[in-house]
């Protein structure tokens, strides 16, 4: 296997950093935090013509063809600016949603507007127990003659003000356990669809309280096979931790630097705070921490990208280690600048606040470790992949 990136990733690579040091400064992220939808149109259209809204879906819908691995590269850069907007949304858990669940009738009508930008997408998935499993879905879907009928709190979910189409899974049949669940793909303006937004830690990162009353839904918003929706979901969210962990290694990549920069730059009795042992044992366990993190979130965007046996135990690794990472990392970022670091025009909280919002989406460290003990003494051989 070759754990170094082509000249076509690198290259990729270059162009978005380049893109987003230009149209993605901290004073743009700071205004869109103030602004309640939380992303400029202009920016979308420009990302959509670069082709980063389809960038991991077919051509014949719109996209670019290319996979995980690709996509990494770009979210990298994003992290590195705590970009905002409902990229993450629109294209990791709404458009991925489809494109793995999807009809061929259902990718036709969808995805070409999640290419080009005039469509965006979201998932709705925890409730109010928090939980990540499928004990956690109990939002009811009944059926009728027509089609569906859901009722139900979703909350958390990413930029559900801006989305035409939500992905909910909601309970078909049974009351707990992965049978029984099934996906809807639900337009934004149902009638009996409520959209709160909610006010949260990390500002950068728009966050919403869903309510559907009694919303009604025909048979063909079925996404996937009915009551097996959790095979669906289970492979929907691998992808999205993969990715999240990519914004993560970004993110910890630009605190390390900004904190080298400033150690080497501020003095203290007479010499850089750089030269005392204290703050370069900060900053290699803050390098260690960022290449740990990247290699874990590599492998793991390599392994879905190809659907390989060990997947899933990746993905959940790679989460497991970059929510404790990056936490760690931006904490000792603010460690490091002192005083300066805890103020609200240093851009050092904006890391951190990132940092505790990626911590605990999808589950936090604690709960991606059970995963994986989970899969490793169910699948003894998943131990030695």
């Amino acid at each position: 296997m070759d754990f170094g990136f082509s000249e076509e990733q690198e290259m990729l690579r270059q162009s978005a950093r380049q893109f987003l040091e230009t149209e993605c400064q901290m004073t743009y992220v700071r205004k869109m935090m103030d602004d309640d939808t939380g992303f400029s149109e202009e920016q979308w259209k420009k990302m959509a013509d670069l082709g980063w809204l389809g960038l991991v879906f077919p051509e014949e819908y719109g996209g670019a063809g290319l996979n995980m691995v690709d996509l990494v590269v770009v979210l990298e850069e994003m992290g590195r600016c705590v970009m905002p907007g409902p990229f993450f949304a629109s294209v990791i858990l709404g458009g991925l949603a489809i494109d793995l669940g999807g009809s061929k009738a259902q990718k036709k009508k969808y995805l070409p507007g999640i290419c080009d930008g005039s469509l965006k997408a979201t998932l709705a998935q925890v409730e109010e127990s928090g939980r990540w499993d499928a004990d956690g879905i109990m939002l009811e879907a009944k059926k009728s003659a027509d089609g569906f009928t859901l009722s139900g709190t979703k909350l958390f979910v990413h930029d559900a003000h801006n989305a035409d189409l939500l992905i909910v899974p909601a309970r078909t049949g049974g009351k707990k356990g992965p049978k029984g669940i099934t996906m809807f793909i639900v337009d934004a303006k149902a009638a009996g669809l409520e959209i709160t937004l909610l006010k949260t830690m990390d500002q950068t990162r728009k966050l919403c309280e869903v309510k559907l009353n009694n919303v009604v839904v025909g048979k063909d918003a079925v996404l996937g096979k009915a009551n097996q929706g959790w095979a669906l979901l289970d492979r929907l969210i691998d992808r999205a931790k993969v990715a999240l962990c990519a914004e993560m290694c970004g993110g910890m990549q630009k605190v390390l630097e900004m904190s080298v920069e400033y150690a080497n730059v501020r003095e203290q009795f007479g010499r850089p705070i750089g030269s005392f042992q204290a703050i370069q044992h900060k900053c290699a366990n803050m390098m260690v921490q960022t290449e740990s993190s990247k290699s874990a979130t590599y492998y793991a965007a390599w392994a879905v990208a190809n659907d390989v046996a060990e997947a899933h135990l990746a993905a959940c690794m790679a989460k497991a280690y970059c929510s404790d990472a990056y936490r760690m990392v931006s904490g000792e970022g603010i460690q490091i600048h002192g005083g300066i670091g805890f103020t609200w025009e240093h851009d050092m909280h904006l890391y951190f606040k990132r940092a505790k919002g990626s911590e605990v989406t999808f589950g936090d460290a604690t709960w991606n470790r059970e995963l994986v003990a989970q899969e490793v003494l169910d699948k003894p051989e998943a131990a030695s992949a």
